[in-house]
């Protein structure tokens, strides 16, 4: 049985609570203002998940005034838990290991350079760092679980998906063999039946066999009717037009964009006159289909614009997208998929470039001649 995950206002209530605990164990306070920082850090945590690094800042001045650390322990491991900035998440620790070490009131500054030089606060400095980095490294590594689970999410999605695509091509290919043999082995069969019985049907003087022959043609004929629909049910693949039908169209890529998980906006100029050949669409279309698989498997979290245009008696396709927003999972790959498209490019007499963006993303762009000759 599945636990049900704890509601998150009840955990902040919980810290805060333990912030609280931390407040009221005091020994005692140096400055009057002591309890107010201290209880000030303690209510702000409710604001730990939208403002991170504001909480952290408002909890150090209890770190300064006070003993009760627990608020700012707490902030340092939700900023950590929010952001994969570790240059800002040193300089936060090493801020917090200060306020902790440097006294108050500050005319005991004096005696902390004295006990600093002979090595006393040094100690307590180096362990103000070691308990600040505690938190920052325990957010980190719940950041790094949750950006796994998250990827290995979508692996286990493009997986499922990769293994659908293949499940209707092998189906796909079936139905087409199966056509062909219908078309040309059984309707072929049954038309010789039907004209054999036609002949029958006319040179025989028996009004038996006539009316037998007369039967078996007519059998023949409306079965040869069906098998006809049959065939054009099976090349038809029996399926609604997506990116699983056999031989795509331009007509199908909205309905591919739509559906390739990722954040990809479609953006199609062509003149209204324009027909290109069935090749040529099928050639853009696998490029577009091939470029957002690549996103999902190497580029996760980012935003992808997919542009048609047309210059000069030709096509420019463009596939384009930003860097990766959460970590990439090196996984094998043949490196199939860009040798088959730029194969299929130069058999049409066009061009495919897969190349790095300036902003640590990827384009991959194919232009193709309008009529399609190579």
């Amino acid at each position: 049985m599945r636990r049900r995950a704890v509601p998150a206002p009840l955990i902040d209530l919980g810290l805060v609570g333990v912030a609280l605990l931390d407040v009221w164990i005091q020994p005692g306070f140096v400055d009057r203002l002591g309890p107010v920082w201290a209880l000030s850090a303690s209510a702000v945590l409710m604001f730990r998940r939208r403002l991170p690094l504001l909480v952290f800042a408002a909890t150090l001045p209890a770190v300064l005034f006070t003993w009760a650390v627990y608020a700012n322990l707490i902030a340092l491991y939700s900023l950590a838990t929010r952001s994969r900035n570790r240059k800002l998440l040193a300089g936060c620790v090493l801020a917090s290991a200060v306020c902790s070490v440097i006294p108050w009131p500050v005319s005991k500054l004096d005696g902390l350079l004295v006990d600093l030089y002979d090595g006393t606060n040094l100690l307590v400095l180096l362990y103000g760092l070691a308990t600040a980095a505690a938190p920052v490294f325990l957010g980190q590594l719940i950041l790094a679980r949750r950006d796994l689970a998250a990827r290995l999410t979508e692996i286990t999605e493009a997986r499922a998906h990769e293994e659908l695509l293949t499940m209707q091509g092998v189906l796909a290919k079936e139905r087409a063999q199966l056509a062909r043999e219908m078309h040309d082995v059984v309707s072929h069969q049954v038309s010789l039946i039907a004209v054999r019985a036609g002949a029958l049907q006319v040179s025989s003087s028996d009004p038996a066999t006539r009316q037998a022959a007369t039967t078996i043609r007519q059998l023949s004929v409306r079965t040869l009717e069906e098998l006809r629909s049959m065939v054009d049910v099976l090349r038809a693949s029996g399926s609604r037009p997506t990116e699983l039908t056999p031989q795509p169209t331009l007509a199908q890529l909205a309905d591919l964009v739509a559906g390739s998980a990722v954040d990809a906006r479609l953006d199609v100029v062509l003149p209204a006159e324009a027909e290109l050949p069935p090749p040529v669409q099928r050639a853009v279309y696998r490029t577009v289909q091939e470029g957002l698989t690549n996103v999902r498997k190497h580029a996760p979290g980012s935003t992808v614009l997919v542009e048609i245009r047309w210059d000069d008696g030709a096509i420019h396709t463009t596939v384009t997208n930003t860097a990766a927003t959460r970590p990439v999972l090196r996984l094998p790959s043949g490196e199939h998929g860009l040798a088959g498209l730029r194969q299929r490019a130069e058999l049409l007499g066009g061009t495919l470039r897969a190349e790095p963006t300036e902003d640590h993303g990827f384009r991959l762009s194919l232009r193709l001649p309008a009529n399609g000759a190579g």
